[in-house]
This record gives structure tokens, C-alpha cells and sequence, in this order.
């Protein structure tokens, strides 16, 4: 058995460390950001951090900052009023009031834009908002824990985040250790996946022992999300025991071989390419935004704008 705190499961050292850092600065009041890779746990950290704390009766709110539009960025953070632009046909509650006296888990913030951080950082100053077309200002009572899965002192040296926000957020930076870091887990987390299936189902289904040293030895770049991806679709597959085909590991790698490389036409407009393999991801992956976007290495604002931008081409 896995041990367990909040939302978070493991066993390995680098989680039993992490757990006794959370329990630490759970309790207290400082802004958290968590650093770790996409697919990692980022948001179950926030959450459980939301639940070890004197907030837990209050509520936990999440947005994807990459996942905002630059002209409702205002809006969504801090509300509007009925009638403040075209469109508002009522008030409107921003994430900040949703959050009121709870968590506010903010996302990829990195990939918020740098004149809507500057806004940010004056709340986070003053502690006081003002909803779009009000002109009363409201004091924020929130808990702020932020996440990227970008390096920080990276993405300020490339203009991403303002130094000065990032040392608002990070009053208590938090690591998220990538799943390959953390060995002893590995098939501990595909048991627990497959267990909760099970119960789930109704079901008594197994990985057999060539299916959990596959587990074992496969590198997951994906971490915990792409383990349990693939413990879902074989246990979708598979009968009673689930055998090492059934986790679709060997297809999953040869998107990327060479065979399929070579089968790129030549001579086509290199944006009508990158349209297709940005639809096609998308469809590969259900229209999950955060991991298309991650799969095509761009940030799920720069995904947002090229669909909008083929919306706009459609006939």
C-alpha cells in the first residue's frame, strides 16, 4: 500500500519529503508556487494544500491562466458589472470573489500576459480589486497558490513573468518531482489506478507481471497523467489480465519514429502542416488543450490564438 496525504499518492522518498514540507507551510498563510512538469500533480498539490489548511471549509477555486482570453482576462480574475462592455448582461463574480476566504489555485501563471501580471501584483500588494465597471473596491481575503511548469528565473529571463510578481507568488516555492524520480511509486500508482477501475466496475481485472516490468521500465514523460491514461485505456482493452499491448505504450512511441516523419508531404505550406498536426493532436487527445499543447511544445495560450485564428479562416 501507497501512503497517502490529501489528494497525493506515494511512497518514494521524494514524495514523503514533499508531504512533510505541505503539512509545514499548509498551515500558514504564505502564497505557494508549484514547479513541476505537466502531468505531474500540480493541481492536487494545490488542492491538498487547500485541505491542510485553516481554508478547508472554504472554497477551492482553479483557473488556467493560459487558457484566458486577453480580453476577459480582467473579468474573470476580478468580475465585472452589469452593463460595464458589450456583452455583460449581468454581474459577473470573478475568481477572486468565488474564492473569498478559501484557495485561489492559479495555473500555468506564466502563461498569463505580462499587462494582465501587473494587475495581479497590485492585488497582491494592496489586497484590494475593483470589478470591471464598478467603482468600489473590494478587498480580497485569499489564500494565492500558483503553478508552472516552466522554470521560473527561465521564464522571467525570457519575459514571461515579471520578477516581481514571481516573488509575491513564491513566498514558499514547492517542487512536484516528475514521475521518473520517483521509481519505488511507479507501480504502486498503476495498482492504485487499476484498483479504483475495479471498483468502479465491479471488475477483478490484473496486470500481469510482463505488463507491471514494462510499468516499471518505461520512462513516462508524461508522469502520473500519462500512467494512468494508460492503465485506463488497457483496462478498457483487456478482459481479465492485462498484458503489455493492452497499455498502446509501443503506439504512443511511434508518433514519433522516423516511418511517420518520413510520410510528411513535401512541398506543403509549412502553417496548412502545422494546422493538421495541431487538429490531429487535439482529437488524439479528446480535446484536452493543456495536453495538446504541451505534446506540440507551445503553451496553451498560443494554442487558444492559432484556433481562434483557424475559426476566423473557416469558409
Amino acid at each position: 500500500m501507497l501512503d497517502q496525504f490529501g489528494l497525493l499518492v506515494g511512497s518514494s522518498r521524494s514524495m514523503l519529503k514533499l508531504y512533510r514540507t505541505l503539512r509545514k507551510v499548509a498551515v500558514t498563510e504564505a502564497n505557494i508556487l508549484i514547479v513541476g512538469e505537466s502531468g505531474a500533480g500540480k493541481e492536487l498539490v494545490a488542492n491538498t494544500v487547500h485541505l491542510a489548511s485553516y481554508r478547508a471549509e472554504q472554497p477551492f477555486i482553479a483557473i488556467n491562466c493560459g487558457a484566458l482570453s486577453p480580453e476577459l482576462v480582467d473579468s474573470e480574475l476580478f468580475g465585472h458589472t452589469k452593463g460595464a462592455f458589450t456583452g455583460a448582461l449581468r454581474d459577473h463574480q470573478g475568481v477572486f470573489a468565488q474564492a473569498e476566504g478559501g484557495t485561489l489555485f492559479l495555473d500555468e501563471v506564466t502563461e498569463m500576459p505580462i499587462e494582465q501580471q501587473v494587475k495581479l501584483l497590485r492585488v497582491l500588494e494592496s489586497g484590494e480589486y475593483r470589478p470591471v465597471g464598478s467603482d468600489k473596491c473590494r478587498q480580497a481575503n485569499v489564500r494565492i497558490v500558483a503553478a508552472t511548469n516552466r522554470d521560473p528565473q527561465q521564464a522571467i529571463s525570457d519575459g514571461l513573468l515579471r520578477e516581481d510578481l514571481y516573488f509575491r507568488l513564491a513566498k514558499f516555492p514547492v517542487v512536484v518531482p516528475p514521475l521518473r524520480d520517483r521509481n519505488d511509486d511507479i507501480v504502486g500508482l498503476a495498482q492504485h489506478f487499476l484498483a479504483y477501475r475495479n471498483a468502479q466496475e465491479q471488475q477483478q481485472k490484473q496486470l500481469s507481471t510482463a505488463t507491471l516490468q514494462l510499468i516499471a521500465e518505461h520512462r513516462w514523460p508524461g508522469n502520473v497523467r500519462e500512467l494512468k491514461h494508460a492503465v485506463e485505456r488497457a483496462y478498457i482493452l483487456a478482459d481479465k489480465m492485462i498484458e503489455p499491448d493492452h497499455l498502446l505504450l509501443e503506439m504512443a512511441l511511434a508518433d514519433t519514429t522516423e516511418t511517420e516523419l518520413n510520410e510528411v508531404p513535401a512541398g506543403v505550406p509549412l502553417e496548412q502542416l502545422e494546422k493538421a498536426a495541431i487538429l490531429n493532436t487535439l482529437e488524439q487527445n479528446a480535446g484536452n488543450k493543456t495536453d495538446s499543447a504541451q505534446q506540440l511544445g507551445i503553451s496553451v495560450k498560443t494554442l487558444y490564438n492559432k484556433l481562434e485564428k483557424y475559426q476566423q479562416t473557416e469558409p
